[in-house]
């Protein structure tokens, strides 16, 4: 089966969406499968370009059996939420144009954000009338609502009706958590529609020693990832505050983002000598200061509830680190949290409850050690990397149907201006037919138990995939029922 992988992260960006999506797409290929992922240049979390991908408008390369062509796009040194935007809408155009030169796929998959990728996806699909998968790993318009970067207006209203415009047409919707997904179905999208494609575990995360202080003085209280609007890290520089006085507890922050700049300011002027920022780690010092920590933070706002599931929360149990996770009491991170007893749950943005639960898992070392042993076994029971993938390759196969043409030579990735003309004529006057396209769903790719039904995964493609005189999700709702 031939793959278009959509998706503004990828390797060798190594925290966020990126190395999921990288793992997707390898083990894609891995299975035998032809994969060609148009992505964005690598600039994550640092936002910064690479001094060898700079001033470069296309890029190609090869890794592990999966093409890479990279499309120039924007990038702040300080985003805001316009210069987000920018940024954003550079990519998609970019690698619009880019992927409509490509050879025909089997299936096309998208990973969001950024959100507009969906219009991408529906053009493309439009243009070669095959189906689209759209994997959901941000809720971004709620995100950005939820959190005031945009205030409710024309452009908002633009976005939700983008995103639902983006679901209605997707063959299927996956996204990450359970909570991610019944709040899809609550914007009216059918239930089989939408499907679980979670994060996993990388397997050298259960080789690391559970925590154990032995004669160090120092008790390490570390948060590793993105530091960013929404993971409210302020909380930890005002706890680190009111331990200042304890010279035996330091506050690690590990990573880059768009906050760090003033979390590194706030400190300063509070004058803290228990904090330490390091920038993003390569791997084995990272693998060596998740090891020496004594307990790790998962920190979020309080209107960050079911929007995103930050992956740490799996990278920090499987490595039997206990966790403080300062996140609302019904967000998905704190029922992993209390269904794991990993660690323990304090209010968001209340650093006096922080300090304590800090200075309780200072207390109890044992406590702590029976954290992470729970943490590493629920890691190990739901975030297993070969069952993970392996489900997703199965239903991904069941969407795009068996009969897959047999293998042809794909075009080159372009890498000149004049490539896009024929291309943009023939995509213009796809986009603007007013053919329409039903695309299966899961009722029709499974049976009441789970496993594929043979008979309809089976059926020939024009039977999964054909045109029909109206839209194909009628009982997808309208964009005013999420409300």
């Amino acid at each position: 089966m031939r793959i278009l992988h959509l998706g503004i992260n990828y390797w060798p960006d190594e925290t966020g969406i990126a190395p999921f999506a990288t793992g997707r797409c390898e083990y894609l290929a891995s299975c035998g499968h032809e994969v060609v992922a148009c992505v964005g240049l690598p600039y994550y979390p640092q936002w910064r370009i690479p001094a060898s991908y700079k001033r470069v408008m296309f890029h190609n390369e090869q890794r592990s059996n999966v093409k890479i062509g990279r499309s120039w796009m924007y990038v702040p040194n300080r985003p805001t939420s316009l210069r987000r935007i920018l940024h954003e809408m550079s990519f998609v155009c970019s690698s619009l144009l880019r992927a409509a030169v490509l050879s025909r796929p089997d299936l096309i998959f998208v990973t969001s954000p950024p959100l507009a990728l969906g219009a991408s996806a529906l053009m493309l699909s439009r243009l070669w009338g095959v189906p689209y998968v759209f994997h959901v790993a941000d809720l971004q318009p709620d995100a950005a609502v939820d959190l005031g970067m945009l205030d409710h207006g024309l452009f908002v209203r633009t976005l939700y009706r983008l995103e639902m415009l983006s679901y209605r047409h997707a063959a299927l919707i996956s996204t990450l958590t359970q909570a991610m997904r019944e709040k899809i179905v609550s914007k009216g999208i059918a239930q089989e529609k939408v499907a679980l494609f979670s994060d996993w575990v990388d397997p050298s995360l259960f080789t690391i020693g559970v925590s154990q202080r032995g004669s160090r003085r120092q008790f390490i209280v570390a948060h590793f990832g993105n530091m960013g609007v929404k993971q409210g890290l302020g909380v930890v520089i005002d706890a680190a505050e009111q331990s200042r006085e304890d010279d035996k507890i330091v506050y690690r922050l590990v990573g880059d983002g768009a906050a760090r700049w003033d979390l590194e300011d706030h400190a300063r002027r509070l004058k803290l000598g228990n904090v330490e920022f390091l920038p993003l780690q390569p791997r084995d010092r990272f693998l060596d200061l998740l090891s020496a920590s004594d307990v790790c933070l998962v920190t979020q706002q309080q209107n960050v509830a079911d929007i995103v599931f930050p992956s740490k929360v799996i990278t920090l149990l499987a490595a039997a680190r206990p966790v403080i996770a300062s996140v609302a009491a019904g967000s998905e991170v704190a029922r992993v949290i209390r269904d794991s007893r990993a660690g323990l749950i304090v209010a968001p943005g209340d650093p006096q409850a922080l300090r304590c639960a800090v200075e309780t898992l200072r207390a109890r070392p044992e406590l702590a050690l029976e954290m992470g042993h729970a943490g590493r076994a629920y890691a190990l029971k739901h975030w297993h990397r070969e069952t993970v993938l392996n489900s997703m390759e199965q239903t991904l196969t069941a969407v795009a149907g068996d009969e897959i043409r047999s293998p042809v030579h794909t075009q080159p990735l372009p890498t000149s201006v004049d490539a896009w003309t024929p291309a943009s004529r023939a995509l213009g006057s796809r986009i603007f037919s007013e053919r329409k396209y039903s695309f299966p769903t899961l009722d029709r790719i499974f049976d009441g138990q789970g496993a594929i039904n043979e008979k309809s995964a089976g059926n020939r493609r024009g039977r999964l995939y054909r045109p029909s005189p109206g839209p194909s999700s009628e009982r997808t709702g309208v964009l005013g029922s999420r409300r």
